[in-house]
């Protein structure tokens, strides 16, 4: 949930910001003097705070120089009963993300705390690259395949170089979570980072967006503005989807990078900023350059380091790596207890192409926990999926491997001699045996306890030193049946 610190000495203004904010994701806390603000930023926290230029005994320009102290990354919006643009200069000068005129305009004010918000995600949130399964509250950049080893140590040498990076790959392979991990661990760390989507935003706005304009400039533009790069100044600029920008910003962007000056649109004041452009496309800029669309000379500038990200079907080796750490991850976020995945199901993700990459993986993994009901995810959590349905042109041909029964016991008890199953399991050419013999073990154990208590769950949970919620779990995972005695259906080895 965001939290917004809303300050104003009018409390009529308080009241509305929290009413537009009723029915949203987020939470409105109020002060009413620079002071209360002062001290509700180091109790509550916040993630974005709008903040009155006149106040009481503290104006809010003086306030945000102290907020600033305290949290540095706070995006600042401020709120203004007067349009001067000397304030308003003055305002993105102390790093403010943007400002308002009063009255307020629901739809604006709505707008622009979402986008701080967003902002305040990408600075805040770390990113940490690592070879196995993270933890934590951070995202991670998982994989143990050689190319995404190349990529950890491409960040790893460029971060603390003050160059300009440019980040190749397919949607959905983490071109963001790389320009946030480079900005992260620079020497601009400490500075802002500002993303900017070259293909979201319209191009008749775009050069607004990037360099402000003058009053009068363009019709609409009733006051000054001030663009991300000069806000910016100090630190890092994430260009997104840099293969869609228009050819008149090229231009403009490559001057940028060769002299960092730059004019804001309808104005004659060369304006000098200290910005870090990281750059990111999933298109190939060497098509476009040939095909007269991409300048050739901002290319070369951009390509100060290059960092190609390969899509998920070129290192299949780490879809089980990443299904681990989205389990995990989910499992807390929605309080859910699914501890594996159905061996079968995992043969189907590894050979699946992935079209839409890890982020592709990722959305299908949080749709199948929601539809978990035990602690395993099958097939039929998974209804959607193009692999299921037609599983032969995901390479799925071949017919499932029918094994020999695990139960065999005369009392019906599931097979308990682990080490002759792992044997018959490594001849079997398993490739899930750690979760099988977990299988059998858990089989055997709860069947058991079961046994021994005569179907009694409270007693069994407590023998066994598990929650009741926990064990019922698993008696449905385990497809136990507890009657007047407790069986267990016939399962081939290797499954779930």
């Amino acid at each position: 949930m965001t939290k917004v610190l809303a300050v104003d000495d009018d409390r009529t203004v308080l009241h509305l910001i929290g009413r537009w904010f009723e029915d949203t994701d987020t939470e409105v806390i109020t002060a009413t003097t620079a002071r209360e603000a002062l001290d509700k930023v180091r109790e509550e926290r916040p993630d974005v705070l709008l903040l009155d230029i006149m106040l009481p005994q503290l104006s809010g320009l003086e306030a945000c120089k102290a907020i600033a102290e305290t949290d540095p990354k706070l995006p600042v919006i401020f709120i203004t009963g007067h349009g001067s643009s000397d304030m308003a200069i003055e305002a993105m000068k102390l790093g403010a993300y943007d400002y308002l005129l009063k009255p307020l305009e629901k739809d604006r004010v709505l707008d622009l705390v979402s986008r701080a918000a967003e902002i305040r995600r990408l600075m805040s949130i770390p990113v940490t690259v690592s070879p196995e399964s993270g933890e934590g509250d951070g995202d991670t950049m998982l994989g143990q395949s050689e190319a995404m080893q190349g990529v950890f140590k491409a960040i790893g040498r460029v971060a603390p170089q003050d160059v300009t990076v440019l980040i190749q790959g397919e949607s959905g392979t983490g071109k963001e979570l790389v320009a946030r991990a480079i900005y992260q661990h620079s020497d601009r760390a400490d500075g802002p980072f500002l993303a900017i989507n070259c293909a979201a935003i319209p191009e008749t706005l775009l050069e607004s967006e990037f360099f402000g304009h003058e009053k009068g400039a363009f019709t609409g533009a009733d006051s000054r503005r001030i663009g991300k790069f000069e806000q910016c100044s100090g630190g890092t600029i994430f260009l997104d989807e840099i293969g869609d920008m228009p050819a008149l910003l090229q231009s403009k962007i490559l001057r940028l990078l060769q002299e960092q000056k730059f004019e804001r649109v309808g104005g004659n004041q060369t304006i000098a900023t200290d910005v870090r452009i990281i750059a990111a496309t999933n298109r190939d800029l060497d098509v476009l350059v040939k095909d007269d669309k991409f300048r050739e000379d901002l290319l070369y500038r951009l390509k100060g380091f290059l960092i190609c990200l390969p899509p998920l079907r070129e290192r299949r080796g780490d879809i089980r790596l990443l299904v681990e750490h989205f389990l995990a991850r989910y499992n807390r976020s929605m309080e859910k207890n699914v501890l594996r995945i159905d061996p079968a199901v995992m043969r189907v993700l590894e050979k699946y192409d992935w079209p839409g990459n890890v982020r592709e993986l990722e959305s299908l993994l949080k749709q199948a926990l929601i539809n978990a009901t035990g602690t395993v995810i099958t097939g039929d959590c998974l209804p959607d999926m193009r692999c299921f349905q037609e599983g032969a042109e995901c390479g799925d041909e071949q017919p499932e491997e029918k094994l020999p029964p695990v139960s065999s016991a005369a009392d019906q008890l599931p097979r308990s001699d682990l080490a002759a199953y792992i044997e018959q399991r490594i001849e079997s050419d398993s490739q899930d045996l750690y979760a099988e013999s977990l299988d059998l073990m858990e089989r055997y154990l709860l069947t058991r306890v079961l046994r021994e208590t005569g179907g009694n769950q409270s007693l069994a949970a407590k023998m066994l030193g598990i929650t009741r919620g926990s064990l019922r779990n698993k008696i449905r995972a385990l497809q136990l049946s507890i009657d007047q005695v407790v069986t267990v259906a016939k399962v081939p080895a290797g499954s779930s």
